[in-house]
Parts: structure tokens; sequence; C-alpha cells
């Protein structure tokens, strides 16, 4: 019986970590793609470095070579490309660099595939993304809804999706997207919306900071869990036949639901008041007596800075068809065991990061008086 290989892009991401997780308890070999830093960036693996069946390789995803050279030496049975530029803000400030990885970087993919001949023996997953759909032509989306996208990130991963389905077609190869609605996680990157407010509740809860400013609260998503969706990713490549599927869970909540909701796990009631760039949420109870000063405060502002130039405000996911063929379930983990989950990480490395400033500062101020040496 031949071997399970998978090569992972974007392995030290929040949704390679999972997968090599999953994978590797698969019984897969699994090898991850990571590129040359002189800052550490693998904290989502670390815990699996010298694991058997886990190897990292350094190769990019705008070197055409290292990634021939690679997929030629590992000879993977399957790829999922999941590297990307992922941030939806940078990519109106980096559009170019966005397209060549996001865009372009997946043709680099498939080419290396070809040139090593494996066309017929390994399979490609490639993360497309619920921004596809954009300024919204209906709800839910399916696989059948018109894509409209609405950023340069959009825009360069529809060619993604485009060169997947072309080089399925034209070559007869197994290559599939899995259209990924917004997927979140304790591992999610603190730049992201979600990350960004369960991080600031957990320290307004502890009195690490005064305020938390958001863009549009009204703007509507589709979230799941991470650790949930990676499960879908590898039911796909499983499936008797090359398709595409969007991956959600079917259930809608906006910004506003899910702020109003990380404060309540972290201890504080909100109560939103006014409208628009007017809009703010009131601290009117805490859990904690010891935060009884945050009542009757403006825990929760709108800045403009957070506003974006094209703004997706309604993404919502009908996950139907991955339900009915590939038997997945969407509803693994709530919204709300979601929410709660990051949150609770985030209060534990609040308290935890208090505790290492304040030793750190001790040391220095002991250093400074010559107590130790």
């Amino acid at each position: 019986m031949s071997k399970n290989i998978a090569l992972i892009t974007g392995v030290t991401g929040q949704d390679g970590s999972y997968l090599s997780e999953f994978l590797l308890s698969k019984g897969y070999e699994v090898h991850g793609i990571i590129r040359r830093s002189s800052v550490d960036y693998r904290e989502r693996i670390a815990h699996l470095e010298g694991t058997p069946n886990f190897h990292l390789h350094y190769a990019d995803m705008g070197d055409s070579m290292s990634l021939v050279k690679l997929v030629g030496k590992v000879q993977p049975t399957e790829i999922y490309n999941l590297a990307a530029q992922s941030h939806v803000q940078v990519s109106f400030d980096a559009p170019e660099f966005t397209a060549d990885v996001d865009a372009v970087g997946v043709l680099r993919v498939l080419e290396a595939v070809r040139t090593n001949h494996l066309e017929k023996t390994c399979k490609i997953y490639q993360a497309s993304t619920s921004e596809l759909y954009g300024k919204v032509e209906e709800v839910p989306q399916n696989e059948k809804t018109p894509f409209h996208p609405y950023s340069p990130y959009a825009v360069a991963k529809l060619y993604g999706f485009w060169i997947i389905k072309e080089y399925r077609e034209a070559y007869d190869m197994f290559c599939c997207s899995g259209i990924l609605f917004n997927h979140e996680s304790e591992r999610r990157g603190e730049t992201f919306v979600t990350r960004k407010i369960t991080l600031a509740a957990a320290r307004i809860a502890q009195g690490k900071q005064q305020c938390l400013y958001l863009g549009n609260l009204d703007s509507l998503r589709d979230w799941g869990y991470a650790k949930d969706y990676v499960e879908c990713m590898w039911l796909i490549l499983q499936h008797d036949k090359p398709e595409d599927f969007v991956i959600a869970t079917g259930v809608q909540h906006s910004v506003r639901e899910f702020t109003d909701l990380a404060f309540k796990y972290a201890g504080i009631t909100l109560e939103f008041k006014g409208e628009g760039m007017n809009e703010v949420g009131v601290c009117v109870a805490v859990s904690n007596p010891d935060n009884n000063a945050l009542i009757g405060k403006e825990l929760v502002k709108v800045s403009e800075d957070f506003y974006r130039p094209t703004d997706v405000v309604n993404l919502w996911g009908d996950p139907a068809k991955a339900k009915k063929e590939l038997g997945w379930n969407p509803q693994t983990t709530s919204f709300e065991e979601l929410v709660r989950i990051m949150v609770t990480h985030d209060m534990q490395k609040v308290a935890a990061d208090h505790v290492a400033a304040t030793m750190r500062t001790n040391l220095a101020e002991y250093l400074e008086k010559g107590l130790v040496k």
C-alpha cells in the first residue's frame, strides 16, 4: 500500500498548523514549506517539529524553481496550497505582492506538478475564499453564486480559482478549490478582526487596554472554527471526483455580535448606543468586582481608519453540497463555542504576558542594583 505524502504551503499559518496535526493523525507523511526569515514565525507548528513524519523545507511561492525542485524531491500524493497574503486590508496597500503570491503562486504550484510529471498521482487542494463573492449578488452563497470580487486580494484569489479549474479541465488533473468562509481560532493572526476583538476584550478586562476601535460593526460574516474546516479540505481530496466546494457553517453573525459575545466571555456586558461612526459599546455590568470602574465607560468605538475602500458586508455560506457529498458536519463547533475558546485562550495569554513582563522588569531592576550577576 502506497504511503500518503502531503505537501502543505503556508504550513506556519493557522490552517497549516491544524491541517498538519490532522494529517499526521491520519498516518500521513507531512512536508511543509517555510520561507527563510531572520525572525522565527513558527510558533504555531513548534510543537510538531521533531515529530516523526513531519518535515519542513525552504521554498517560496514567488520562486517557481524552488517549488519545482521541492515537489520533485518530496513526490507528494496531495498538495494543500494554503499560502497566501491573506489580509484583505493589506491587499489594498500591497496589491502587486498579493497578486504574485495569491494568483501566480497557484500557477507555479500547478506547473511544478506538471514539470515533475505527477499529474495523475498528485491531488491538489487550493484554499479559495468567500471574498470571491465580494459585492454579493445573492444570499446565502453557494458553488453556483456569481463572483464579484471587491478587493485586490479577492481578484487575485479569483485567478487562483479559475486556473485550478482550467488545469482540471485541460490536463485532467485532480485539483479542487475549497471556497472557505471566515474561519477563526485561538491561532488566528492578531491583525484579523476576530482575534483583535478577543485580545482586546481580554486586555480591557485585565486593565491592559482602554478601548477597542473597529470598522463597520454591521458587517456580516459566516464564522467557523478553523480546526473543523481542515477536515473538509481533506475530504475534498478524498472525493471520488475533483470538484469545488463551499466550506462554511451556514450561520451568519455581525461584527457587533462577535464583539458583544467576546466581551461577555471576558466578564464585561456591553450595550451598544448610537449609529454608524458614532456608535459605541458602553460597559453596563461586570462579573469581576475589580472591574467596577469600567461601568459606564465607552469600551468599543468605531473608527474610519478601519473602513476599506470597498467593503464586503454580507458573506453567508451554504454548505449543503459539502454536507451531502462529503458527509462533513459544519456545526461541530458552534459560533458561541468558537468565541469562548478564543477568549479563554486570550485571557490566559494576557495574564501570562503580564507575568513575563513583570519578571523582566524585576530582573532589570535587580541587575541595575547589582543584586544579581
